[in-house]
């Protein structure tokens, strides 16, 4: 097999058993940070659209659109349309994020829910009892729920602005505790701000749903099926005078996620090197319906659905809600609004308080058994960040206000955009200026993170290189014939070089379905390995990846001085199998279907293995592990 090593960025590569080697969270982490600039300039154009003709921006989004069936129809605004329509696939992303945070994520140790669960509450809670502490009396109190949900496109684009300044754990949590305040803030919307309840269509709604979950029991996954009761469900609600958006939500739930099997990822291969073999229209759709069903549902319906609500729905929300007509009248006026106030101080204050209040008095009370995966600083510019609150609190401010009061709540909202990013800011600069290991304290904290490496190092077991007592292990899932991990084989080299204090282990991943040599080399090795000369047949090896047959075996065998007949009889009868099958039990394990797969301190690195990437992620560990020690 030829491969291309001309890609202008190699250290990203893996050979794998099917395509998409990034993760799910970090795909939706990404695509969330890359979102906020088209969010920030949507709320821009809105902004400079109503204050250039505020007529035109009122009459265009006030347009009415009906849709006709027979008799029935449903006819809404544009404005509407979007709200209550396209918005359905917001929260039915951020359902999907919640799925699969709880099945393979931070959540899959339910303890762990424990402390996202109580920020993003308290997050919320405090800042609602800020605003009411301004908008005790008169109708403004109606309008509490404009002050307690972050948006999380415009928190984590902005904690991207800021860089290497939090560590990539804080926007894990962050986005964690958001996907709990969305799931409120929509039962909040459901309940609070949803007026003159019809009935028979609740019902109507109520036992289509049900119909999904019986559909769904019986092992229906035809994405059509489930789109067109979604479709009806939504109808039902919208005229039961619920808002509709519930239903995206719901739907998202119900979606599984889970790690891609290898298996399927076999089966996968070898359809595709049958539609090589033989390009019919038949294969064709066979190697599409195989790879498909190699990922999770949640997977396939996140990429198919996120970037469209990341960089479509949304930024058309915020132009479709974002218009204000900005004069001396209206800021005047919001200078002294309880409204305004109390959305500004809400997110500013309360956000912050709450969710660093709610995280310690947790620790406190489990006796440090439940802690932020990140230290208090990072954790207080986590709090910060959340204050911007911008999509689910135009949401809420467009139910439960008109006229002035709603421009008021504009004001506010937007302003917590700009303080909340300032304030974050000064967080960082504090940080910054701490000594260096207060500042490693308050950065990474001493938590405990969720172990990723399934089956631990086994000094006595496992192949390893650099001191036993090092404070950073790195673990390589990897296959003699892969060229991306002859690449990899140059960089961990120069880290062994760099850094005295680092052990490697070396495990099997022979992807004998794309390698067809690799399970030999690695019986080779292991037959190496029996007389004292696995590191020497090692290299070897990764010198020669393209000679990799039992006579090369044998020719490397007799270089290194091993005892020939018995190296021989070692591969003659597979002696080694069962060790690289172990070893490849324990990649499966561990979520691991490429190569190369990099373990550090038991976390899987997500990202480039050049050598910046890695010597990065290494110091990371090494001041994590030196904090806890």
């Amino acid at each position: 097999m030829t491969h291309d090593l001309s890609s202008p960025s190699p250290f990203w590569e893996q050979s794998t058993h099917a395509p998409g080697s990034r993760t799910p969270l970090r795909a939706f982490l990404t695509t969330e940070s890359g979102s906020a600039a088209v969010l920030l300039a949507a709320t821009v154009a809105a902004m400079m659209w109503a204050n250039a003709a505020p007529g035109a921006y009122t009459s265009f989004w006030e347009t009415h659109l009906s849709v006709t069936l027979g008799s029935a129809g449903v006819s809404l605004d544009l404005r509407e349309w979007v709200n209550s329509g396209l918005m359905t696939f917001f929260f039915f992303v951020i359902g999907l994020e919640a799925r699969r945070e709880f099945d393979m994520g931070e959540l899959r140790e339910r303890q762990r829910v424990m402390l996202p669960l109580a920020a993003g509450l308290a997050g919320m809670i405090v800042p609602v009892g800020i605003y009411l502490a301004f908008n005790a009396d008169g109708d403004s109190a109606r309008g509490w729920g404009a002050a307690m949900s972050t948006d999380t496109a415009f928190a984590l684009g902005m904690l991207a602005i800021l860089g290497r300044r939090f560590p990539v754990a804080l926007r894990t949590f962050i986005l964690t505790v958001t996907v709990v305040d969305d799931l409120l803030a929509l039962v909040v919307i459901a309940l609070v701000y949803s007026e003159d309840i019809t009935v028979p269509a609740l019902l109507t709604a109520v036992a289509l749903f049900v119909l999904i979950l019986l559909v769904r029991a019986v092992g229906v996954r035809h994405g059509l099926t489930f789109l067109l009761m979604g479709v009806a469900t939504w109808v039902a609600l919208l005229k039961s005078g619920v808002d509709p958006v519930v239903v995206g939500l719901a739907m998202g739930l119900l979606t599984y996620a889970y790690p891609a099997a290898r298996s399927d990822l076999e089966r996968a291969s070898d359809l595709f090197i049958s539609f090589r073999e033989q390009p019919t229209p038949e294969l064709e759709r066979s190697v599409r319906h195989g790879l498909a069903s190699a990922l999770s549902p949640n997977e396939r319906l996140q990429r198919l659905y996120h970037p469209w609500t990341s960089y479509v729905i949304v930024p058309l929300f915020a132009l479709a809600n974002a218009g204000i007509t900005l004069d001396a009248g209206l800021l005047s006026r919001a200078a002294t609004s309880p409204v305004t106030l109390g959305i500004l101080l809400g997110y500013l204050a309360g956000k912050p308080v709450g969710i660093t209040g709610a995280s310690w008095l947790l620790t406190r009370l489990s006796r440090n058994r439940l802690r932020p995966p990140v230290g208090w600083g990072a954790l207080a510019g986590g709090g910060t960040i959340a204050g911007v609150g911008f999509t689910v609190a135009l949401l809420i401010s467009a139910l439960a206000f008109d006229g002035d009061r709603l421009e008021e709540a504009k004001v506010g909202i937007l302003g917590a955009v700009v303080c909340s990013f300032l304030a974050t800011c000064l967080v960082a600069t504090a940080i910054s200026l701490m000594p260096p290991r207060r500042r490693a304290r308050a950065i990474f904290g001493t938590a405990e993170r969720v172990i990723d490496l399934a089956v631990p190092v086994d000094p006595d077991r496992d192949h390893v290189r650099g001191p036993m007592t090092a404070p950073v292990t790195l673990v390589e899932y990897a296959d003699f014939e892969c060229p991306y991990c002859g690449q990899a084989e140059s960089v961990v080299r120069d880290l062994l070089a760099d850094f005295g204090d680092l052990r490697y282990v070396w495990r099997h991943l022979p992807l004998t379905d794309v390698h067809p040599s690799a399970q030999l080399a690695a019986e080779a090795a292991e037959a190496a390995a029996d007389q004292g000369a696995f590191w020497q047949m090692h290299d070897l090896l990764l010198e020669h990846q393209g000679a990799l047959r039992a006579p090369d075996l044998m020719r490397y065998a007799t270089e290194l001085g091993l005892d020939t007949q018995r190296f021989h009889r070692s591969l003659r009868t597979h002696a080694g199998a069962v060790r690289v099958a172990e070893d490849t039990e324990s990649a499966d394990l561990s979520g691991v279907s490429g190569t190369p797969s990099f373990f550090i301190n038991g976390l899987l690195h997500r990202g480039a293995y050049d050598i910046d990437a890695l010597s990065a992620a290494v110091r990371t560990a090494r001041v994590r592990a030196g904090l806890t020690r």
